[in-house]
């Protein structure tokens, strides 16, 4: 039995993209792994995200994630008592190198806390605005228009789907859990190819209790589906700084064992004619802070 692999790195904030997607970089690449890379553009309005404080979970998930080491101080002051540093927009140099050694670069959203806890909110009008300053930055990056994207915290409406159709995507990985699927909207199918994270991320199991940090390669060597698409999503700030060391030792047991490394994009392209059309739901999942979105399961 193959087991199959597709790695989803998400670059929220400015300390991920220019401290810990270099070294994370550096881990896959030594592994001869490729990934899918979504990052933010805009703002870091990363320390307004202290006003989740009084969301049931927040603060026991930031203390057992060891958040202030992990994100470091400016980051979690910025866009408050420090300026929003802008995020894709300030390392285009380091995103072509990306792209050229193999991974992939697409969007994750314009001010990725903004969205994460503004996106219910926003009607069609602001949703279009959004994705149009997101995608307006990324082409004067990377010097072309976005072929894939990830909503920012698993966070999107009907209207964002509809809006994300006009873009025009490959794909996009905005939900959790499940095969790929194209979302069921009151109006009719959704046209963007829906490619979940099936996996929880490190520090969901964290927060959750469900693994210590010593214990996230072997949790993760358990929990592979053979013969099934195993999406699995990192975060730059997080396995590229201070949980490096379990990736690195989960990526050369997997190299070791013979499994199987995809990219999203080969995923879509196998899958657009034959994923079928499911609703969206929002459903709590153990270590995270509110709801997010997942296909409904089949019955």
């Amino acid at each position: 039995m193959t087991t199959e692999i597709a790695l989803k790195v998400d670059v929220c904030n400015h300390r991920a993209l220019h401290a810990g997607l270099p070294a994370l970089l550096r881990t896959l690449d030594r592994a001869g792994a490729r990934a899918s890379i979504f990052v933010a553009f805009g703002p870091d309005n990363s320390g307004k995200a202290i006003r989740r404080i009084f969301r049931r979970g927040f603060l026991s998930k930031m203390l057992r994630t060891r958040a202030p080491r992990m994100y470091g101080v400016r980051t979690l002051l910025s866009g408050t008592l420090l300026p929003a540093p802008n995020v894709g927009e300030s390392a285009a140099e380091l995103l072509r190198a990306a792209e050229a050694a193999g991974h992939p670069v697409g969007l994750h959203g314009f001010d990725h806390v903004g969205w994460q806890d503004g996106v219910a909110a926003m009607d069609e009008a602001a949703l279009r605005a959004s994705y149009a300053r997101a995608c307006e930055l990324f082409a004067q990056t990377l010097g072309r228009a976005p072929r894939f994207s990830g909503a920012p915290g698993w966070q999107i409406t009907a209207a964002s789907l509809r809006v994300q159709d006009e873009l025009g995507l490959a794909f996009a990985s905005d939900c959790r859990r499940g095969a790929p699927f194209y979302p069921a909207l009151d109006d009719g199918r959704a046209r963007t190819l829906q490619i979940p994270t099936t996996l929880p991320t490190s520090d969901e199991l964290l927060a959750s209790g469900a693994a210590r940090t010593r214990d996230l390669a072997d949790w993760y060597g358990a929990h592979l589906v053979p013969d099934r698409l195993n999406v699995v999503g990192v975060h730059a700030e997080a396995e590229g700084i201070h949980f490096a060391e379990w990736l690195r030792r989960w990526l050369d047991a997997l190299r070791a064992s013979g499994a199987v490394f995809v990219s999203l994009a080969d995923v879509a392209e196998r899958e657009r004619d034959r994923a079928p059309a499911r609703r969206v739901l929002a459903r709590e999942l153990p270590g995270r802070v509110g709801p997010v979105a997942c296909p409904e399961l089949a019955a």
